[in-house]
């Protein structure tokens, strides 16, 4: 890792001090339970049995007036009891961290920092095998270890649970902020915190799939939306097909505590999914818009194959920058409601290629992930990179790693402990940023920080609150962080750009199959379309169809959704795509016939064809048997009325008495079979009253006679 020469010289003065403060508080002040060293038992024992001590609540920001407080979940992981022990606190006023990797080893247990300056003590009681009790520290403002910090930043703190003649401890930081310290004050490090608003618990309805099949679209101006997978300009609450998909009851996002929390911090940035906002009944505030149902752009330019997603029944008329301000104004119920539109990263990374495809359908600016982040650089930067495309310049709004994970739930590293609980990571993520800004506290910076779409109302609040207490971050928005100056040339961000979509194999198949049975399902309505109705008027039956053809189009287009709860979600929406194409092939069916039995060479066999549908259709049925001596009519044509049944006839022909079995088949006028075909059972009994009867007893009388007469004109030998 490359160091500026200022930056080596500061860094070195800093850790003389560092130094000069620990021999001044004597070597008598360090407790052994503070040593690093000396933890590798607890490592052991929470790798064997899980974690025994872990942070539920701490301070995040201290100040002069705010005091310490902390709450610390300990667990019996053993199969024995634990007798009363003591959890202790304790913190190193004066030390401050060099480097990131002075920072994460200090995370992951690996360095002996001592920690002489003690914040308080609780009592634990005794604990039963798998019990778990939560005690807290309060520590007030004057707090003799909170006083002795002269100097603000990330301070290494120790939990030590004690018991039994063990120590248990954790490593995390206290974050002091310059309020009424005698420092100098530096200019603040600009900071843009944003959340996706989107959901992955769609689903379909039964009874809306079964409707559309079963009933007809009124045909007034207020209910036609245009073509399939269009959205309205206003908010009429119409039957256009995209009703299909709603949010599931039980998990909608979006209830009264994250309104609050946007209420609350009007800082955060939010960029919605359109479809999102749309299924809500009073949609919020929003930064911008992502594209429509999150639609996975960076998969899509991986598979570089647009055709095979129209005949899914997703055109990129339904993802662009077009589609979702259309379907942002039916949320709001504004036509003339205008917002800015940034592409969300999805499964794979911002290659060239993707870049130049969001850039063609509109998406000016996009929000990435680490992809752009230089993996060497000796200090962060600001989360902007503008690359140029074949459609044209592109900025990129990139999410700074460590701050970024931590924010999503995730600890910098398995081994660091603490981060294995929200409070943990919030104290790493307040004082890895108080770390960032005395790097280089006079460089110019904005870093960005995404919460990833699994974001509790909770973890907002609670990352935000603390954010704003951070006097060393001053908040941004994305129009800000947007125009602010790349911290790289144009070369670096080029060399930066990933080459490789990073997709996997098994999320490249998942994707082929889910566009194979979507193309499927959609051709299968095409084909009801073309081929099997018929009747009603142009305008009405066009409504109808429009309306099935997009209910389609509005589930594949959340089946390609980048959400990250992709496999259920996406999964469920194939599913309802291919129910509702079965259900409407299937309202066209035949009934089932008893079985038939012939007297006489020929017969008829009855044919009856339901039709389910709100039009009248016009299919060919098709019969044939198994056995050669037994024959049907091959094919007929019927019209079947609307909501109502028909009946055609078959001619069947008898050479002799045997049994069989027609299987009647529908098909389209194309002659492609459809539907559940039927199966009747025939049985020829031929009786003597029939003309080959008739013929053949004929037969037998001439055949008597002649017989007779020849007897009677014959010569007769002599003797005779």
């Amino acid at each position: 890792m490359r160091q500026s020469a200022p930056s080596v010289l500061r860094r070195s003065i800093i850790g003389i001090l560092s130094a000069i403060l620990f021999v001044t508080c004597g070597l008598a002040c360090v407790q052994p339970q503070a040593v690093a060293a000396e933890s590798q038992t607890t490592t052991s024992e929470n790798d064997k049995h899980g974690q025994v001590l872990s942070l539920s609540e701490a301070t995040a920001v201290v100040t002069d007036t705010s005091g310490y407080h902390l709450k610390a979940t300990i667990t019996n992981t053993s199969d024995r009891q634990w007798n009363a022990g003591r959890l202790s606190l304790t913190v190193n006023s004066g030390y401050t961290f060099t480097s990131r990797t002075d920072m994460q080893e200090w995370a992951q247990a690996q360095n002996m920092i001592p920690t002489p300056n003690e914040i308080g003590t609780v009592q634990v009681q005794p604990l039963s095998p798998g019990q778990s009790t939560t005690v807290g520290i309060d520590a007030k403002a004057d707090n003799d270890a909170l006083k002795s910090i002269i100097a603000w930043g990330p301070k290494p703190l120790l939990a030590d649970y004690s018991h039994d003649d063990e120590d248990v401890v954790l490593h995390s930081f206290l974050t002091r902020s310059a309020a009424g310290l005698n420092t100098i004050q530096t200019p603040a490090m600009r900071i843009t915190m944003v959340a996706p608003l989107a959901s992955g618990h769609w689903q379909t309805s039964n009874d809306t799939l079964t409707s559309m099949v079963k009933e007809r679209v009124e045909t007034t101006s207020d209910t036609i939306k245009g073509t399939a997978g269009g959205a309205n300009t206003a908010k009429t609450g119409g039957k256009d097909g995209s009703e299909a998909v709603m949010l599931s009851a039980g998990h909608t996002r979006f209830d009264r505590s994250l309104n609050d929390v946007l209420t609350k911090h009007s800082a955060l940035q939010t960029v919605a999914d359109p479809t999102y906002l749309d299924a809500l009944s009073m949609p919020p505030r929003v930064s911008a818009l992502m594209q429509p149902a999150a639609f996975d752009i960076t998969s899509y330019a991986a598979r570089n194959d647009a055709q095979s997603y129209e005949n899914a029944g997703v055109g990129s008329g339904m993802w662009n920058t077009d589609a979702a301000v259309a379907r942002y104004r039916n949320a709001i119920g504004n036509s003339k409601a205008k917002a800015s539109t940034i592409a969300w990263q999805g499964k794979g990374h911002w290659t060239a290629q993707a870049l130049t495809e969001a850039r063609s359908q509109g998406y000016i600016t996009v929000i990435s992930t680490a992809d752009f982040e230089s993996d060497d650089s000796d200090t962060v930067r600001t989360g902007t990179s503008v690359v140029s495309t074949d459609a044209g310049d592109v900025t990129v709004l990139v999410e700074q790693r460590e701050l970024s994970k931590l924010a999503q739930g995730t600890a910098t590293s398995r081994k660091a402990r603490a981060e294995s609980s929200e409070a943990g990571r919030l104290a790493r993520f307040v004082a890895q940023s108080a770390f960032y800004q005395m790097e280089q506290p006079y460089t110019e910076r904005n870093l960005l920080v995404n919460f990833g779409f699994n974001a509790s109302a909770s973890t907002l609040d609670s990352f935000m609150s603390a954010v704003e207490s951070s006097n060393w971050l001053e908040t941004t928005d994305l129009a800000t962080l947007a125009k602010a100056t790349p911290q790289t040339s144009d070369d670096e961000t080029t060399s930066h750009a990933p080459t490789e979509s990073g997709i996997s194999k098994s999320k490249t198949a998942a994707l082929d199959a889910t566009i194979t049975t979507l193309t499927a399902s959609r051709s299968a309505i095409v084909r009801f379309r073309d081929g099997i109705m018929t009747g009603g008027s142009d305008e009405a039956r066009q409504a109808w169809i429009d309306r099935i053809l997009t209910a389609q189009s509005t589930m594949a287009l959340h089946a390609f959704s980048s959400d990250g709860s992709d496999t259920a979600s996406s999964a469920a929406m194939v599913s309802a795509s291919q129910q509702l194409s079965n259900n409407l092939l299937n309202s066209i069916s035949l009934a089932p016939s008893e079985t038939i039995t012939m007297v006489s060479e020929t017969a008829t066999m009855p044919v009856t064809v339901s039709n389910g549908t709100p039009f009248s259709v016009k299919v060919n049925i098709s019969s044939i048997t198994d056995s050669s001596e037994i024959a049907t009519s091959r094919r007929t044509s019927i019209t079947v009325p609307a909501h109502s049944e028909a009946q055609a006839t078959f001619r069947l022909r008898a050479a002799t008495s045997s049994s069989a079995t027609a299987t009647i088949t529908l098909e389209d006028r194309s002659g492609i079979a459809f539907g559940q075909p039927q199966q009747t059972a025939i049985s020829c009994i031929l009786k003597i009253s029939d003309m080959t009867g008739f013929i053949i007893i004929g037969a037998a009388v001439a055949l008597g006679l002649l017989g007779l007469w020849r007897q009677f004109h014959r010569k007769k030998d002599p003797d005779e």
